[in-house]
């Protein structure tokens, strides 16, 4: 379910300020922000983070940008990320979903629909321990739960390790 934030509201004013600071001018305005849920996907989710606090002993949640077409935004809110669409776009840090701290990386991947909008997630994405990926990874090495580029580029291999809280359509 898609619930769309009034522009007044502190949630929506504070994920601005974060996409305003990350995103450095690419895009002219917000269209609207939807806060998604989807009950079972969180719950997955949950069940993951629990998993990875036990094992890891530390919080390893981080808030990452994925952009996307609008017809991938559609199926990502019905069916949650899905890593067997890896390789759509690229698989430089392996075969996963990727996600980034730098919205204005993520705004080349959320291609404008015929009206010109753009649609980019926030999501909450449990890296856990991460390694250095390269092209040929299918799964992470045994001892890591993400691969990344050492900078700002995170590549999931669970479907359940990341969950899509907010959809962000602008211009």
């Amino acid at each position: 379910m898609r619930f769309e934030l009034s522009n007044t509201a502190n949630e929506y004013k504070s994920i601005v300020a974060n996409f305003n600071q990350s995103i450095k001018g690419k895009y002219t305005k917000i269209i609207r922000i939807e806060r998604i849920q989807n009950e079972r996907w969180y719950i997955q989710y949950l069940a993951h983070s629990r998993s990875f606090k036990r094992t890891l002993d530390k919080d390893t949640e981080k808030s990452l940008y994925h952009g996307c077409p609008q017809e991938a935004a559609d199926k990502i809110v019905k069916s949650c990320f899905n890593r067997s669409f890896a390789g759509v776009t690229g698989t430089a840090y392996g075969f996963g979903v990727y996600f980034s701290s730098d919205a204005a990386y993520s705004h080349d991947y959320a291609k404008p629909n015929v009206n010109g909008e753009r649609h980019m997630f926030l999501a909450r994405v449990l890296v856990g321990n991460t390694t250095k990926g390269n092209s040929s990874m299918k799964i992470c090495p045994a001892g890591f739960d993400s691969t990344t580029d050492g900078k700002h580029i995170f590549v999931t291999y669970h479907d359940a390790q990341a969950y899509a809280e907010y959809l962000i359509t602008y211009t």
